[in-house]
């Protein structure tokens, strides 16, 4: 828009759209607002499996023998990299850890102290795989609780949960030179996660409070998981007949 001033050339006015507010020329950081109530209690579990997903990767990437930069960067994609292929594929801008500085202060501060209790003490037998069991079945289950919020179909939130769960290991196996454990011969990990994400809409449906099925979905990950650890159990190989 132009204003003609009699002696002087044309100014052009600066616009200002309802999508650009006034903040000095600068787009404003986006900040995700305080949650409250039910949406505490979703923020406080994927706080929760943000730092024990950090922690599992750190665990892996201290074992490869990797300097301080590798185990951040490998804690790092561990512990958001499921949650940010499941806002992608449901179209929440920005991802999780963009719009809360919180989540990669948890994710510093988890590697850190992973790397000082290594340093005087020794890696457990089991240490990674049981807290890649823990994170597993949190991430699963705040995973369906953000598809739930997204108003996506039953199928849908049990996917959306297991790739939330899953996707972060994946990526911490890959980058650590590992077999992925989801694609290890009869290992159950996606299997634990559709189990558990079931368990929770079915609780659910049958009217027990958000917390109640919530905690139902977490144990049935983690009992499937430690039986796999712990136990041998495995789903059957089925092989071809010979001929």
């Amino acid at each position: 828009m132009r204003e003609e001033t009699p002696g002087r050339c044309p100014r052009v006015r600066r616009l200002q759209t309802p999508d650009m507010p006034r903040t000095g020329g600068r787009w404003p950081t986006p900040i995700a607002p305080r949650p409250v109530g039910d949406e505490l209690s979703l923020y406080i579990l994927d706080l929760f499996g943000v730092a024990v997903f950090a922690s599992s990767g750190a665990l892996a990437a201290v074992r490869k023998r990797m300097d301080v930069f590798g185990v951040l960067v490998v804690a790092a994609v561990t512990a958001v990299g499921g949650g940010t292929l499941r806002d992608l594929l449901l179209a929440r801008h920005p991802t999780f850890w963009m719009a809360d500085p919180a989540y990669l202060v948890v994710i510093l501060v988890a590697a850190l102290l992973t790397l000082v209790y290594v340093r005087f003490g020794r890696i457990p037998r089991h240490g990674i795989v049981i807290a890649d069991a823990f994170g597993l079945a949190l991430f699963t289950i705040g995973g369906a609780q953000v598809a739930e919020r997204a108003q996506v179909w039953p199928p849908v939130v049990v996917l959306m949960a297991t790739m939330t769960g899953v996707a972060g290991g994946v990526l911490r196996d890959v980058l650590c030179a590992e077999v992925p454990l989801i694609l290890r011969q009869g290992d159950i990990y996606a299997t634990a996660s559709i189990a558990g994400a079931t368990c929770y809409l079915l609780a659910k449906g049958v009217g027990l409070p958000v917390e109640a099925a919530a905690l139902m979905g977490v144990v049935v990950v983690m009992l499937l998981r430690l039986a796999a650890i712990l136990r041998g159990l495995h789903l059957p190989v089925i092989a071809p007949r010979d001929p």
